[in-house]
């Protein structure tokens, strides 16, 4: 399992979301949904078959004692690359066999959510998870040195999970369909994706933010 996040350090997480809220409730979103995202996978594989690709320091961030206990047993490793696109494709050269990437966006996940990406698998090379925005969020590769494919796909538009499909189609891989989620970028994402998971720690900050709103 490789999750590919930032620590949550104001300023530079949510950036769409703090233009709404401020940085400091668009912070406490990022560490919550970080944190939980670190519990499902760790609960889907196990710590010792999960990696963290990291920008960011924690030491910077909220909530970093937590995340740090949380992310105990994990391999934790920089990002490095220039763009988000290469970064993502070396996260992936750094891993060992058949990975599932994560990020941060999608707290709701669930471990037999990430399990049923892995299984995807079986019949297929690569398992692309769609996002309802046209992004995507989660990438399960057979054999990882296939993201060299994410170099070339413009990150963050409408047509993410459009030109990631076509670009792994083009090594000649067979690509299967994840389930599709929600991710959280804008105000509007926020309350439905705390209500298809209420007790997560995500769904607390939704509900500090939606008192902070009204």
């Amino acid at each position: 399992m490789l999750l590919v996040a930032k620590a949550p350090v104001p300023g530079t997480v949510k950036t769409r979301l703090a233009a709404t809220v401020g940085a400091a409730a668009a912070t406490g979103v990022a560490a919550a949904a970080l944190l939980d995202t670190i519990d499902a996978c760790t609960l889907a594989v196990g710590p010792e078959r999960c990696r963290l690709a990291l920008a960011n320091e924690l030491d910077d961030g909220l909530r970093a004692d937590e995340i740090r206990t949380a992310l105990s047993g994990w391999t934790i490793a920089p990002q490095h690359g220039d763009g988000f696109a290469d970064r993502l494709a070396n996260a992936h050269a750094e891993a060992d066999g058949p990975v599932v990437q994560i990020g941060m966006d999608t707290p709701q996940v669930t471990p037999d959510g990430l399990l049923a990406v892995a299984d995807g698998l079986t019949n297929a090379d690569a398992v692309l998870a769609p996002a309802e925005d046209g992004g995507w969020w989660a990438l399960a590769l057979r054999d990882p040195s296939a993201a060299t494919a994410l170099r070339e796909v413009p990150m963050s538009t409408p047509e993410t999970y459009a030109a990631t499909r076509s670009a792994l189609e083009r090594l000649g891989l067979r690509v299967g369909v994840g389930e599709r989620l929600r991710d959280v970028d804008h105000l509007a994402d926020v309350a439905p994706v705390a209500a298809a998971a209420p007790s997560t720690r995500f769904a607390a900050a939704a509900a500090e933010i939606a008192r902070v709103t009204r």
